[in-house]
């Protein structure tokens, strides 16, 4: 807790507090952002090292990427291969080819000692029986962001912060940090509730998501999209039961998880604890399309990926190998257009599978060894 006695002596005390407590913007619960290795981070290679990718493939990842161009138009880097990729038809993979490879400079991502092998995990958007109105057995509240919640964008006074923010509550003279999930679920916020659950595990998982849709009695379904987020850093529950001895680390799934808490009712309130993180939500208008990601458009199942934006900047175009749960080969380019709290890494994503019971299936067992590349404008310089 920190007396505040004017805006400079707030502002310094944003960026101390910042090594604790941070976030960046976007759709799904972040963590502090981790600094770079010393090693290398983008090997330059020859356009013959990526590994094939089939037609269909290579149509659905580059249309899922151009989409991205709606919000990179008047980006420095993207402006001029986004206006050109406009000309090119998605249905055409020998002009996309050509594109590509004439604009584009590819680079293997490496982690610490030149590793090229990363970790790549899956994502979807849940679908979670609730209602609009408080029942006897929807009584788990979603919240819209509180009212006395305060967010501070500090890269107006420190540009090397960009996109990083501070929330936190003001008492008087007082800035003091947020309440932890503990907090909220025991005693509740000072927010508009947009929804009520059947299941707490339900609402701990839509918001490890960050978004996601809530089906009403009459079949009808409601949008609920990241809105904001307590500014408490997020634990995985998973790493928590391993902690505990509950579950090998080997053996950690959505489906592990869910069991565990279904065979352990009175721990459920000790295992929500553990991660202090809370993300609130804003209801968001129901359309085919897929959630929005951190860049502010529609996730393409299968193409979209969530990234660690310290390595590979929003909008960016990567070439991803790797395999489903089942040993099934997945190689393809993807757009870079969401984060996430667990994302970190060089050699780190998260594959954005679609809607329903099947995508999170699909994403719950993803944790599969994978390479990535980064597809990158020719003439400009890499990311810092």
């Amino acid at each position: 807790m920190i007396t505040v006695t004017s805006p400079r002596a707030l502002l310094t005390f944003l960026a101390v507090a910042l090594l604790a407590s941070c976030a960046t913007t976007g759709t799904r619960p972040e963590a502090p952002a981790a600094a770079k290795p010393a090693a290398a981070t983008y090997a330059k290679v020859d356009w013959k090292a990526l590994p094939a990718v089939t037609d269909t493939d290579l149509q659905a990842g580059f249309a899922a990427w151009r989409s991205s161009c709606t919000r990179l138009k008047n980006d420095a880097t993207w402006a001029k291969p986004c206006a050109t990729a406009n000309t090119v038809s998605d249905k055409d993979a020998s002009a996309i080819r050509a594109f590509l490879q004439r604009d584009l400079d590819v680079y293997s991502l490496r982690a610490g000692g030149h590793r090229a092998d990363g970790l790549i995990t899956g994502y979807y958007e849940p679908i979670y029986p609730g209602s609009l109105t408080r029942t006897d057995t929807a009584t788990v509240p979603v919240y819209g962001t509180p009212d006395d919640l305060v967010v501070v964008q500090l890269d107006s006074v420190y540009p090397e912060l960009k996109g990083k923010r501070l929330r936190g509550r003001v008492e008087g003279k007082v800035l003091k940090p947020y309440d932890d999930a503990g907090s909220i679920a025991s005693k509740g916020a000072k927010a508009p509730v947009l929804a009520w659950l059947t299941d707490p595990m339900d609402l701990q998982l839509l918001q490890i998501q960050g978004s996601g849709r809530v089906r009403l009695a009459d079949g009808k379904q409601v949008r609920l999209a990241y809105a904001e987020q307590n500014g408490h850093p997020y634990r995985a529950i998973g790493r928590w039961l391993v902690e505990q001895g509950e579950l090998k680390k080997e053996d950690v799934t959505m489906d592990a998880i869910r069991a565990w808490a279904k065979a352990h009712p009175t721990r459920v309130p000790e295992l929500l604890r553990s991660n202090p993180s809370y993300v609130f939500f804003v209801r968001s208008a129901d359309s085919p399309e897929g959630p929005r990601g951190s860049l502010n458009v529609p996730l393409t199942a299968g193409y979209s990926v969530a990234v660690d934006r310290t390595v590979v900047p929003l909008g960016s175009l990567l070439w991803l190998s790797t395999t489903r749960p089942d040993g099934t080969p997945v190689v393809r380019p993807v757009a870079a257009q969401d984060t996430g709290g667990a994302i970190a890494g060089e050699v780190r994503a998260d594959l954005y599978w679609g809607s329903g019971d099947a995508a999170g299936k699909l994403a719950g067992d993803m944790k599969q060894q994978g390479n990535l590349w980064l597809l990158w404008p020719k003439g400009v310089a890499l990311p810092q």
